[in-house]
C-alpha cells in the first residue's frame, strides 16, 4: 500500500513497499553486510561515511555473531563517530529530535518526551539516554533484537502511533537523498515551537517545487531576491532556477540571508554554482524555470 497518494512529491516513495532489514536465523555474511549498511544509513541519518570512519571492530563482532543487531545499533549510537556528527555540534533539543528519529524511527510526539530525555542526559549522561531508547518497550515491540530501526511513522498502521507523528516526521526528514547534517535549517531544532504549543506540524515538501523548503518566509521577513541571467548569442533558451540558502554578502560584517534564488541559462549554470560555493551558500535545488 502506498504511503501517501502523493508520496513522490514528499520524498517518501523510496520507502513504499520496502521491507524492514532483519538479520534472520541462519544468516550469511552478505546478510550481515546488508544489516551493517542499513544501520549506518539509519543511525547516522544518511550522512556520508568515509571508509576511515567505519567502526570495523564493531562490524566484525556483528559479522561473527558476537553482537545482536540491537547491540550494534546501541554501539554505533554511543560511538565517538555519532557524537562527533550529532551530539557535539547541536543544541541538545536538536540531539533528542535526532535520537528519536534515528533510534525509534519517528518524531517526538510531545514536549514531555523531550524534557524526559533532556533530564536523563543532564543527570545520567549521554550513554544512559541512548540506552533508554534501545531498552524501551517501544523499541522492543517494533524492532526487537534483529530488525534495523526504520521510519515507521511513514506508514500509518494505527498501532501505537499518533497522527501528529506523521506530519512531524516531515520536519525532520527532507528526502531520501538528504542527510541529517546537510539540511538547510542547520543545527536548529525543527520541532521546538510546535512541541511547546502542542500543535500539529505542517507538511513541507523537500525543495524543488513551489511548496519546497526554500520558499518558507525569511526569519527577518525579507523576500528571496531573483537574479535573471541573459543568454549569450547562440545559447540555449532554457533557464534554470537555483535555490540557495546561507549565502554571504561580500562585505564586512558578513550578513547571511535565509533564501536566495538565481535564474540563469544553461551556459551560466556552472559558473554560477562556483560563485555560490565561494560565497558559502548551500544549494537547495536546481530545477527548470521554464
Amino acid at each position: 500500500m502506498a504511503i501517501t497518494t502523493a508520496a513522490s512529491r514528499l520524498g517518501t516513495s523510496a520507502f513504499d513497499q520496502t521491507r524492514p532489514v532483519e538479520l534472520r536465523p541462519n544468516w550469511t555474511a552478505e546478510d550481515a553486510k546488508a544489516v551493517i549498511a542499513a544501520v549506518y544509513r539509519q543511525v547516522l541519518g544518511n550522512d556520508y561515511l568515509m571508509q576511515s570512519e567505519r567502526l570495523t571492530s564493531l562490524e566484525s563482532l556483528l559479522t561473527n555473531g558476537k553482537l545482536s543487531v540491537r547491540d550494534f545499533v546501541r554501539a554505533v549510537a554511543k560511538s565517538e563517530l555519532y557524537k562527533t556528527k550529532f551530539l557535539y555540534p547541536n543544541f541538545h533539543t536538536r540531539v533528542i529530535e535526532l535520537n528519536i528519529k534515528h533510534l525509534l524511527g519517528r518524531a517526538p510526539y510531545d514536549e514531555s518526551e523531550v524534557i524526559e530525555h533532556l533530564d536523563r542526559y543532564q543527570n545520567q549522561g549521554f550513554d544512559a539516554d541512548i540506552d533508554s531508547y534501545i531498552d524501551s518497550a517501544e523499541y522492543d515491540a517494533y524492532f526487537g533484537d534483529a530488525i534495523v530501526p526504520y521510519y515507521r511513522d511513514f506508514v500509518t498502521t494505527g498501532v501505537g502511533q499518533r497522527t501528529v507523528g506523521f506530519t512531524r516526521m516531515f520536519r525532520l526528514y527532507r528526502g531520501y537523498a538528504s542527510s541529517d547534517r546537510s539540511q538547510l535549517a542547520g543545527t536548529s531544532s525543527r520541532l521546538a515551537a510546535d512541541l511547546a504549543k502542542n500543535s500539529a506540524s505542517a507538511i513541507i515538501a523537500p525543495s524543488g517545487g513551489s511548496q519546497g523548503f526554500s520558499y518558507l518566509p525569511s526569519k527577518l521577513g525579507t523576500a528571496p531576491s531573483r537574479t535573471f541571467g541573459r543568454s549569450s548569442a547562440g545559447s540555449t533558451s532554457g533557464l534554470y532556477r537555483i535555490e540557495v540558502t546561507g549565502i554571504s554578502l561580500p562585505r564586512y560584517p558578513k550578513v547571511r540571508r535565509s533564501n536566495k534564488e538565481f535564474i540563469v541559462p544553461y551556459e551560466q549554470l556552472s559558473s554560477t554554482l562556483q560563485q555560490i560555493n565561494k560565497l558559502g551558500g548551500k544549494i537547495a535545488s536546481i530545477t527548470l524555470a521554464q
